[in-house]
């Protein structure tokens, strides 16, 4: 029985020439010589062996394909233009494919080592149908210096395969058996041995896989085979992973003439977020995350994100955190030959609180504060506008923890946990690690009479403690000892935080000083 996922349909891509590909991209934007105009083979070391991973069009004419080895390449060619493989430069040229495919489709996610999926299930009417669609986007990656093979099905695993086998083929839902039958077992995308396998018992297409009883074949070569094989007779569905979350919220402007300068791509931002301010407004909702994707017309992709610190959702705020954004790059935006299609999304959203309304008990506008954190996030990195926050622990230096503004902005103020006119409980300046001192105490458990810290003698007139601060039993060691912490004052009015590190005659018998702070 043929099962039919109607509603799912995958656009696979196949890039067959990836690498030489990537390197003929590479060559023709600079100057050639006589060695990139040679037949380009592309090696890598298997199994102690260098063999042909990818070739170009003019090795593949003379009859050089993937797997052969470099000896016998040479033998018949003798003049090569040998590389060898780059896969961290494969992987980064196929994610910036993936990018540039997310103009069609935010469902985009990589097949690894040189495909990429599409789910394209009800987008292909804003594109003129499945196949303008598919020729769309062929034209526009050959354009691009890439050797792309497609193909539509309504499982991931069919159109891989047609991709592969059948380039340009579009299956109509619940016709995957009948159009992948012809293909060969290759096509099923296994391991070779599983391959090599099926074609000695004579099975040598997909049709004489599929006659054979499924529980015969999973005896063989396991439920996964099967699993696999069903997908790609359309008979069973996993769906692809995006890779990246999929946004809330998108809208997109698309221009019939590229556009390059300031003024038109500010404007199309602003239109952009005109339009999601009346979608956001209608939900009641504001954007916490939002970013803006630039696609050029070289298929070179750009984006830039923004946080904020309260929901949002007006468009000239939007607008103007963006214009800092783009002030702040250190790699300004390069419109290139121009901008084709600009995207604005909500990548996370929040319900807005209308009972929202202060930042401090004093009534101060939490907004101002919030755009002020906003604005300079933008500019400077939402990683270098930081606030304090308390941590539920006693260790002093660990307490206290810098985290990005944008994140704490309804956190407890101070002021609500501080009383008015109550003495500091900790230094204004904290030490960032504890300095050993020497101290002369008139007896073992009391207070430091005097100290040498950094050379220099301290008399001390007053002291306050101990505070004893014991360390968290579930995370104790052999090293963490109690501490007793005081508070002093030498002949000069300075005062200190300093403690003893281990109780007196239980913990240690020489217990060590430290210096941890200093009040004002």
């Amino acid at each position: 029985m043929n099962v039919s996922f109607a509603n799912r349909r995958i656009l696979a891509l196949w890039f067959p020439k990836l690498p030489a590909d990537r390197l003929k991209r590479s060559t023709r934007r600079s100057d050639t010589n006589a060695q990139d105009k040679l037949p380009l083979v592309v090696v890598a070391r298997i199994e102690n062996t260098l063999r042909i991973s990818a070739v170009d069009g003019n090795a593949a004419g003379l009859g050089l394909i993937p797997g052969l080895t470099l000896a016998d390449a040479r033998a018949r060619v003798p003049a090569l233009n040998v590389v060898e493989a780059d896969e961290i430069a494969d992987v980064a040229l196929l994610e910036a494919i993936a990018d540039w495919c997310g103009r069609f489709t935010p469902f985009v996610a990589l097949d690894p080592p040189f495909g990429i999926f599409l789910d394209i299930s009800g987008c292909a009417h804003l594109f003129h149908g499945e196949r303008a669609m598919l020729e769309d986007i062929s034209t526009r990656l050959n354009a691009q210096g890439l050797n792309a093979c497609s193909a539509i099905a309504g499982t991931a695993a069919a159109a891989r395969a047609l991709a592969r086998f059948s380039k340009g083929t579009i299956v109509a839902a619940g016709e995957e058996q009948k159009v992948v039958s012809e293909l060969p077992v290759t096509a099923l995308h296994v391991d070779h041995a599983i391959v090599t396998a099926l074609k000695r018992a004579g099975l040598k297409t997909i049709r004489d896989v599929a006659s054979r009883a499924r529980s015969e074949l999973s005896a063989r070569f396991g439920a996964a085979f099967v699993f696999i094989l069903e997908q790609v007779l359309g008979q069973a569905d996993s769906p692809i992973s995006p890779r990246r979350p999929l946004p809330d919220y998108i809208v997109e402007r698309t221009f019939s003439e590229p556009v390059a300068t300031a003024d038109i791509i500010e404007s199309a931002i602003l239109s952009l977020a005109g339009t999601l301010e009346g979608i956001l407004e209608g939900q009641g909702k504001g954007a916490r995350t939002l970013e803006t994707v630039f696609f050029r017309t070289d298929g070179v992709v750009r984006s830039i994100s923004i946080e904020t610190a309260v929901p949002l959702k007006n468009a000239e705020t939007v607008v103007r955190l963006f214009h800092e954004r783009l002030d702040a790059l250190a790699d300004p935006l390069d419109p290139g030959f121009g901008f084709d299609l600009i995207r604005l999304s909500a990548a996370r959203v929040e319900t807005l609180d209308p009972e929202v309304k202060s930042f401090h008990a004093n009534g101060q506008d939490v907004h101002q504060i919030s755009a002020l954190i906003d604005r300079l996030s933008a500019r400077f990195g939402a990683g270098r506008i930081l606030r304090f926050h308390t941590q539920d622990t006693y260790i002093p230096e660990s307490e206290g923890i810098a985290v990005a503004a944008q994140r704490s902005i309804y956190e407890i103020p101070w002021e609500e946990v501080h009383e008015t006119g109550e003495p500091p409980r900790r230094p204004v300046r904290m030490l960032a690690r504890s300095e050993q001192i020497e101290v002369i105490a008139e007896v073992p458990e009391g207070p430091p009479a005097r100290f040498i810290w950094r050379r220099a003698m301290h008399l001390v007139v007053r002291s306050e403690g101990p505070e004893r601060i014991a360390m968290e039993w579930w995370r104790q060691n052999d090293v963490e000892l109690t501490r007793d912490y005081f508070q002093v004052e030498d002949k000069d009015g300075r005062r200190f935080w300093l403690y003893r590190d281990g109780l007196y005659s239980r913990e240690t018998d020489f217990p060590t000083w430290y210096m941890h702070g200093l009040f004002g």
